[in-house]
């Protein structure tokens, strides 16, 4: 079938006409158990029905205003979050890549309200990934982005990941800033140590930096905690965030101390559709479920069963998963096969997952899902692997060797074989 769509994505020939929970319904008539969530996105499931009357309620109000004007239950999403997190200050956007980069613009008018303007540069690491703009793609540093879109984006100093040394080295006279993900997803599920981010935060404390945490990914409860950087004890100064914050609406903020966004004043920055009414009545609404008492708990208890039975699975296919990584419901299948196959044979189970960097199927399960959804979710990763060791087994050649050194049956031994069953 043409389609008229750019054709930027590879992507996959199945659609989806419904959903529920951690279900998909394809337009084939199956069902799928969706472990990629919109990659991160649909943190509370499908149709989820808070949501849903959230935004229906919403609907018949109001849709957008602009920023001219005062928008309540923006304000009320910006004071939920600050009481929340470590922050003061919100600046709503629409997506994980807008957020980063009103990070970046922050931390670099930071220093100059702080008469350093020389200090623009932000040092980044190897493997990360903060989104398409120009910019974050220039903060990622990855070539298979970067490449025909000419001049990259002054200003990112990549350092290896986890590396403290490298990061003093890189800290000169021109640095405003350190930007880090927590976990990277994209690059592979890497988790960064707490002691390196420690060692992170302290550089940037006798340096006078800004200690940027890019929680696309990692935040709104994806690893038992509201964010990841609250499971480490080391608050950042400025935060981006998007991803589940909407549930599944496009929604991203910045979040930072009033400090780090004293040079953000009127003017600095803007967004035509950031914090419209739509939006901020899902993000209050999916506040309303993860800030519930007990609702996280569930969260940690849930990711704790899942990571148990996905270590018996590496137990039982050793060729096929190396190593299970990640934190809380962000899990990584580091794959001794190539991902994509593993991951097209959960497909052909009828489980959503995503591929990674570093050769890893993340997992990435709704926070909403049950024991039996785990357990029937591991079931049906046991049968993907089983698919991939059988092709693996008829693609090995016969070993001569093997069949030589098999002892030759006596005289008479098949015939006894054959009468005895």
């Amino acid at each position: 079938m043409n389609s008229h769509l750019l054709p930027t994505y590879a992507r996959v020939d199945l659609a989806f006409e419904g959903g529920e929970g951690p279900w998909l319904f394809g337009t084939d008539g199956e069902r799928y158990l969706d472990f990629t969530a919109g990659v991160a996105v649909n943190g509370l499931g499908h149709a989820h029905p808070h949501l849903v009357a959230a935004l229906n309620a919403q609907a018949q109000k109001v849709w957008h205003v602009s920023n001219l004007f005062r928008i309540p239950e923006a304000e009320r999403l910006a004071a939920r979050l600050c009481a929340a997190t470590f922050g003061d200050l919100v600046f709503f956007c629409n997506s994980g890549a807008e957020a980063t980069e009103c990070c970046i613009k922050l931390a670099r008018r930071y220093q100059h309200a702080c008469g350093r303007p020389e200090r623009y540069r932000i040092i980044t690491f190897e493997g990360a990934f903060h989104g398409r703009t120009l910019a974050t793609l220039a903060a990622g540093g990855q070539k298979k982005y970067l490449e025909g879109f000419g001049p990259v984006v002054e200003g990112f100093d990549q350092v290896p990941f986890a590396d403290l040394g490298a990061v003093k080295k890189a800290i000169g006279p021109q640095t405003a800033a350190i930007l880090i993900e927590p976990i990277q997803g994209e690059g592979g599920v890497r988790v960064a140590p707490t002691p390196f981010l420690r060692g992170l935060r302290e550089l940037c404390d006798e340096h006078g930096l800004l200690l940027v945490f890019d929680e696309v990914q990692t935040g709104v409860g994806r690893t038992g905690s509201f964010f990841a950087y609250q499971r480490c004890g080391v608050a950042p100064d400025v935060m981006a965030i998007a991803k589940a914050i909407g549930g599944g609406f496009p929604l991203g903020a910045c979040v930072a101390t009033g400090e780090a966004g004293k040079g953000m004043t009127a003017g600095a920055h803007g967004s035509t559709f950031g914090g419209n009414p739509l939006a901020m009545a899902a993000g209050n609404a999916v506040l309303d479920i993860v800030l519930a008492p007990g609702f996280l708990d569930k969260v940690r208890r849930s990711a704790i069963l899942f990571r148990q039975r996905l270590a018996e699975i590496k137990d039982r296919h050793p060729g096929v998963v190396a190593e299970v990584r990640g934190e809380g419901l962000l899990l990584g299948l580091v794959a001794s096969c190539p991902n994509g196959e593993l991951v097209e044979a959960m497909r052909a189970e009828k489980l959503l997952a995503v591929a990674a960097g570093d050769n890893v199927v993340r997992l990435l399960p709704p926070l909403i899902i049950e024991e039996p959804d785990i357990a029937d979710a591991i079931d049906r990763i046991d049968r993907a692997a089983g698919r991939i060791e059988r092709a693996q087994l008829q693609k090995r050649p016969p070993n001569p060797a093997l069949a030589s050194s098999l002892p030759l049956p006596q005289a008479g031994e098949c015939k006894e074989r054959v009468g005895g069953g």
